[in-house]
């Protein structure tokens, strides 16, 4: 018991703690994910590669796992822990690589673990914690979510036309297709065919277009701090509000930059 403790108490100051060496650890475990995603992003390309693809596929998943595994014990409370729906998207991402047999199917899946890391508190804490939030945070994750949207849909463009359609080829054709159907540009020489194929254009269409609106709602509207009023709970007011502009309550938002 003694020893679970102590385990918990060392992962939680590793995790959460503000030392250096926290932060060396924390710095030194998202520069891992980022080489993590860049090799799901360059998975449809090596996975003819037999069994050295499946040894790195492997290698991640130990990691991820070690990763989760540790993430659980420093929180505490893994029922708690469960709620998040951030934390499901990372476990459904450690099974696709655990059994690829089964879900290979999905594993164009695994690039949302961008979105996960960059949505979560992890990353802010420690590589960006003078930008938490503020309207750099605001633009990041609205980036991260429209970059996330377009490598999840060239994967299932790719996994599920590719080799079966003459108008993808390979990876660059699914990209291809992704960003000029994300855009409206529709040249035309690109395209999926039948019912099911227009469908998904016209998804990706309309996903794409709402995302890339938010990244530039993100960037021109008038940033707001995150400061629940005690009255009526509402979070995001205006740096200088005094006032609660929903119920009046008089506020003290902290002045960072005073």
């Amino acid at each position: 018991m003694a020893e679970d403790l102590r385990l918990r108490a060392r992962l939680r100051a590793l995790y959460h703690g503000a030392s250096p060496a926290a932060v060396r650890f924390r710095y030194a475990v998202i520069l891992i994910d980022l080489i993590i995603i860049a090799f799901f992003v360059a998975a449809p390309l090596m996975h003819h590669h037999g069994v050295t693809f499946y040894l790195l596929d492997y290698g991640v998943a130990t990691f991820l796992a070690a990763d989760l595994i540790a993430r659980i014990i420093a929180y505490g409370d893994i029922r708690s822990w469960l709620k998040k729906p951030i934390n499901w998207v990372d476990l459904f991402v450690l099974a696709t690589l655990l059994f690829p047999a089964w879900l290979y199917n999905f594993g164009f899946l695994r690039v949302l673990r961008l979105w996960t890391l960059v949505h979560s508190e992890f990353f802010w804490r420690t590589v960006a914690r003078r930008y938490d939030d503020t309207r750099i945070e605001d633009i990041t994750r609205a980036a991260s979510s429209l970059l996330t949207f377009v490598f999840v849909v060239t994967g299932f463009v790719y996994s599920s036309f590719a080799g079966r359609h003459d108008g993808i080829a390979g990876y660059v054709d699914a990209l291809y297709f992704t960003v000029t159907s994300l855009t409206t540009t529709g040249y035309g020489d690109v395209t999926l065919p039948g019912v099911w194929g227009k469908l998904l254009s016209m998804a990706v269409m309309i996903g794409g277009v709402s995302l890339f609106i938010g990244l530039i709602q993100s960037i021109l509207r008038p940033h707001k701090v995150t400061f629940p009023c005690p009255d009526c709970g509402l979070r995001k007011h205006d740096p200088d509000a005094v006032h609660c502009k929903a119920c009046g309550k008089l506020l003290c938002i902290p002045d960072d930059g005073a």
